[in-house]
C-alpha cells in the first residue's frame, strides 16, 4: 500500500500531535500523537503492518489491535478525501 497527501492537504506538526489542513474545503483535521507517528512512517513508504508494529512496541497494545488501528486511521482519511492510498 502506498500513502499519499491529497492534492491541497498539508499535514503539521503540532505539540500534541499534527494537524491536517484540507486547502479546498478550509478545515481542519487533528491528529493525537500516535495518530500522527503512524501517519508519518505510512507517508514514508512503510508497511500498515510495519507501523503496527511500531505502535505495539511504544504503546500497550496487541499488535493485532494495533494493525485494526491503523487500517481504521487509513480508512478515516480516507473517507475524509485527506488521503489517497494506492495498492
Amino acid at each position: 500500500m502506498k500513502l499519499n497527501l491529497a492534492r491541497d492537504v498539508t499535514l503539521t506538526p503540532v505539540d500534541s500531535g499534527a494537524v491536517l489542513l484540507d486547502g479546498r474545503r478550509g478545515r481542519y483535521w487533528q491528529l493525537n500523537a500516535s495518530g500522527s507517528t503512524i501517519l508519518r512512517k505510512l507517508l514514508d513508504g512503510e508497511t500498515p503492518d510495519a507501523a503496527a508494529a511500531s505502535l505495539s512496541a511504544a504503546a500497550p497494545v496487541s499488535e493485532v489491535q494495533a494493525l485494526q488501528d491503523v487500517q481504521a486511521l487509513v480508512d478515516a482519511l480516507s473517507a475524509a478525501n485527506l488521503v489517497e492510498v494506492a495498492q
